[in-house]
């Protein structure tokens, strides 16, 4: 049997075929987000992170140097203003519900009291170039890139629960986006500028050995990305406009396309953590979409 299509003609095998890879391919690579606020903080839109309260915190809400709360609805306001000469960039939560914030102009890590919000420094070192972004392990470890732009390279630091800084690999390439697996065994972290992914080992002393590059990119550059409920690592492709999800062995098993071109960093959130929402530089806002199935 043959099938006319597009003018010319197939037998019913090859055309039962071409659905099946076009069915396929648009289910595994790309799904569409959506706007979930307005666009109301800066250019510095970055570190979305969910919290219990149902609410995200996101820093530069407006200014920079501000917290925002964004509502489960999308509205946002005002949570707290750093001290002055703080900015932020990445937000993580602690185990006492604390909220960590990356201050990448004061060279350190901050600690925010949640009830009273109260700001205070956590760890302080004057040779982070500029604390970046943040990763915590359920024993309150925390893992902190730190990128020279200028010079295209970058450090780890392990921030310890002293608040005493170790410097963990140094020389590296522009370290950005880091996450640490649900089971605390492996460290991620990427270099922007490389267009690289690495998987480390995390001892139980906490340092980090096998160094495994997971996946390089040929094109656009990398930002925050966090793991799913089944170890899948979600990452921000800026400049791309697009989420990719890989797998723990770099596999690339979907890819979502964005409205804005340029995602900084993503945080999974709402109903079983099926939900995630991206802050987007270009468009000062966030955009959110549901995990594919």
């Amino acid at each position: 049997m043959q099938i006319k299509l597009s003018g010319f003609y197939c037998n019913k095998i090859s055309f039962i075929f071409i659905a099946f890879c076009f069915v396929s391919c648009s289910k595994t690579i790309f799904y569409k987000s959506f706007d979930f606020t307005q666009s109301l903080f800066t250019e510095g839109i970055e570190g979305p992170m969910f919290h219990s309260d149902g609410n995200i915190y996101v820093v530069n809400f407006k200014k920079e140097g501000t917290i925002g709360l964004v509502r489960p609805n999308g509205n946002c306001e005002l949570f707290i203003n750093l001290p002055i000469g703080s900015i932020g960039n990445a937000i993580r939560f602690n185990s006492k519900g604390d909220m960590m914030v990356a201050d990448y102009t004061g060279h350190s890590i901050l600690k925010v009291d949640m009830k009273s919000k109260v700001v205070s420094v956590y760890a302080h070192n004057n040779k982070m170039n500029q604390p970046n972004d943040l990763a915590i392990m359920k024993n309150d470890v925390i893992f902190c890139s730190d990128p020279d732009w200028n010079n295209s390279n970058g450090k780890l630091w392990r921030i310890d629960t002293d608040g005493s800084t170790v410097l963990l690999l140094d020389s590296l390439g522009t370290t950005n986006g880091i996450e640490v697996s649900k089971d605390d065994k492996f460290l991620y972290v990427n270099e922007s500028v490389q267009q690289k992914v690495w998987r480390y080992d995390i001892t139980e002393k906490s340092k980090l050995i096998n160094k495994k590059l997971l996946i390089k990119f040929d094109t656009g550059g990398l930002d925050g990305m966090k793991c799913d409920n089944q170890g899948n690592l979600w990452i921000t492709r800026y400049g791309e406009g697009l989420v990719i999800k890989l797998s723990p062995e770099g596999d690339i098993l979907q890819k979502v396309e964005l409205k804005g071109k340029k995602p900084s960093n993503l945080t999974l959130g709402g109903k079983d953590n099926k939900t995630i929402f991206v802050t987007m530089q270009d468009r000062r806002l966030i955009e959110k979409f549901n995990i594919p199935d």
